[in-house]
């Protein structure tokens, strides 16, 4: 369906059933045990339903046909407008990690040394808490895989192996 019916087309229709579930992103996530971002990512399809995970989306969005149900659960093809970047904020998180970048790698090299966090195995989450002065504040969890650089020595490599 993807391919005939364009991503934007598929992902209105799937916002469309969650307004009209009444539901925030956040309850839906109770429900299936999903993360709110996770959700809304499912929702923009940039993100897969697992077969394990559908019956508790199907639950939590009754109005869920099973034609979208099924478009779900296929590869998305992931990808992002270029122009939502001026997105006021998308641009001001874009903005937080490019100030606080640096510091952040700086501390991920200190406590697990010369690696990266990974996007592919990650979690994302955002909460609403009360700050210090009763003020509302937004909490972005990160949670990803460290995965370290590795030494590449010609022995390790694989290619190398076969041609021996």
């Amino acid at each position: 369906m993807e391919g005939s019916q364009s991503k934007a087309n598929i992902s209105s229709r799937l916002q469309i059933i969650k307004q009209k579930s009444g539901k925030s992103y956040s309850k839906i996530a109770e429900e299936t045990g999903l993360t709110n971002v996770y959700v809304a990512q499912l929702l923009k399809r940039q993100a897969q339903l697992k077969p394990e995970a559908a019956p508790k989306l199907r639950a939590a969005l009754p109005d869920l046909p099973e034609e979208l149900l099924h478009e779900m659960m296929k590869p998305p093809s992931r990808s992002y407008d270029p122009n939502l970047i001026q997105e006021p904020t998308v641009y001001r998180l874009n903005e937080a990690v490019m100030h606080f970048g640096e510091g952040i790698k700086e501390i991920v090299n200190e406590d697990f040394g010369d690696g990266i966090m990974s996007a592919i195995d990650f979690y994302c989450s955002v909460d609403k808490v009360k700050g210090v002065d009763g003020k509302d504040r937004v909490v972005v969890t990160f949670d990803g895989k460290y995965l370290p650089y590795t030494e590449q020595k010609s022995e390790h490599m694989v290619s190398r192996l076969k041609l021996q």
